[in-house]
């Protein structure tokens, strides 16, 4: 129980790079005590119950940092973001939306896994209202709309339509680095999807770089792994993720293996 109590008292923090619609949206989610406990039901569903891996706070900071720094580098390479080209809003509002929909896109988790992502809507959908008080409606409207875009188009089947959903739905699946998806294995669950998790060490964000002679994408994920059956994480979660996000051709995937004293490049994904 003490962890679990811990693990809802966690504050969300994302470098607001001074953007005052971060610092505003936080600070209400970060006093909403609804919100925190909707996270720790969702914990006791997905860990205690269901014996997966992690779906509460420390999920949701890793995906929205994840996330903001992915609308950052797109945008500092040119790219426009959805809300910006449709609605003439500022990239501080498509770093907004990502924002909320990396924390609210699996409040669902609280009441069934599956089909959560529906049941995530109508959760979200007056947690957003309540959070965004400080926006013109004009303006609030818009973003609530994205936000719910971009949290029904995270499922794998989801199709999504704005740069900023389709970002929300790859970072979900990066949160895999060194201790994030070991519960189920060290619990003695033992399949391809635990032992793949577990293989799983570190998870790397950094930009492209265009003057290479290959031409590289804008982002470049570089995924480090201590044992080859990690290659099933990225075959058949994250690359399922990738494609079809509408962001695929921005983005690249390396995974290597760990060697102690140098890292051995044993895939490229083409996406």
């Amino acid at each position: 129980m003490k962890t679990r109590v811990q693990q809802s008292e966690i504050k969300i923090h994302v470098p607001s790079n001074r953007n005052e619609l971060i610092e505003k949206a936080l600070a209400v989610v970060n006093e909403n005590k609804e919100i925190s406990t909707l996270w720790k039901v969702m914990n006791v569903n997905a860990i205690e119950r269901l014996g997966m891996t992690d779906h509460g706070p420390v999920h949701f900071q890793i995906v929205a940092n994840i996330s903001v720094r992915f609308v950052r580098l797109l945008v500092k390479k040119g790219v426009v973001m959805s809300i910006t080209k449709d609605f003439d809003l500022e990239e501080k509002y498509a770093e907004l939306v990502v924002l909320l929909a990396s924390l609210f896109h699996d409040l669902g988790m609280s009441i069934n896994r599956e089909g959560h992502e529906e049941f995530s809507l109508f959760l979200a959908n007056r947690l957003l209202h309540e959070t965004l008080t400080f926006l013109p409606i004009e303006e609030r409207t818009i973003v609530i709309s994205e936000v719910l875009h971009a949290i029904i188009s995270h499922r794998s089947d989801g199709g999504p339509v704005t740069v900023e959903a389709g970002i929300v739905r790859v970072a979900d699946a990066l949160d895999m680095s060194k201790g994030r998806s070991r519960i189920p294995y060290e619990s003695g669950k033992m399949d391809i999807h635990s032992v793949s998790a577990a293989a799983i060490e570190n998870v790397e964000i950094t930009e492209g770089d265009e003057a290479a002679p290959k031409k590289e994408k804008l982002i470049q994920i570089n995924i480090t792994m201590n044992n080859s059956a990690g290659l099933f994480q990225l075959d058949e979660l994250l690359k399922k993720k990738i494609v079809g996000s509408g962001i695929e051709q921005y983005v690249s995937v390396r995974a290597f293996i760990d060697q102690k004293t140098e890292k051995k490049l044993i895939k490229e994904y083409k996406i």
